[in-house]
């Protein structure tokens, strides 16, 4: 076996030691990647300072008098006649459990369906079908009768079933 020289074996821990910090990320040896880091995938995005904010004045307002504005236009502002809907004191479930009877006891109303999780009654009186809901309120419950379409129901029947509703749940 041949003696290695003097000179090489602080050579190769010379070499050894390059090696190592190239392999260990030293900032010296490692290579510049701003290149890669100011690619367009990775830079954040740049508002333009105009659209930052959007303009609000005036943007929400609507004329006095109209209702809520839906997809397909303004929906005028309709209140619940006072003469289909009431205030019952108490907690809705009882609520709830009150006016089955009420709808039970009255003559000419056949309750079609009831659902207690939504707090309504499905209810044919007079030759019209509509829907009886109880909801949770300021200051109780409230008792009112809808059409299939969720508008305030109309017409003579169901003012004569609210009124016995309202006369049924006040005693």
């Amino acid at each position: 076996m041949r003696p290695i020289p003097f000179f090489y074996r602080p050579l190769g821990i010379a070499v050894l030691a390059v090696v190592v910090a190239g392999a260990s990320g030293c900032s010296w040896l490692k290579r510049d990647n701003a290149l890669y880091a100011q690619s367009p995938e990775s830079r954040p995005l740049e508002v333009p300072p105009d659209l930052d904010l959007p303009r609000t004045d005036g943007a929400m307002a609507l004329p006095p008098g109209t209702g809520s504005v839906t997809r397909s236009g303004t929906v005028p502002a309709v209140t619940a006649p006072s003469n289909v809907a009431f205030t019952v004191p108490g907690e809705r479930d009882a609520v709830f459990a009150r006016v089955g009877e009420a709808l039970a006891g009255i003559e000419g109303a056949g309750v079609t369906s009831r659902s207690q999780a939504l707090g309504t009654y499905e209810v044919s009186y007079a030759g019209t079908q509509v829907l009886v809901r109880v909801a949770s309120g300021q200051g109780g419950t409230v008792v009112s009768a809808v059409d299939p379409r969720g508008m305030a129901a109309t017409g003579e029947a169901v003012e004569r079933l609210i009124a016995t509703l309202r006369s049924a749940l006040a005693g």
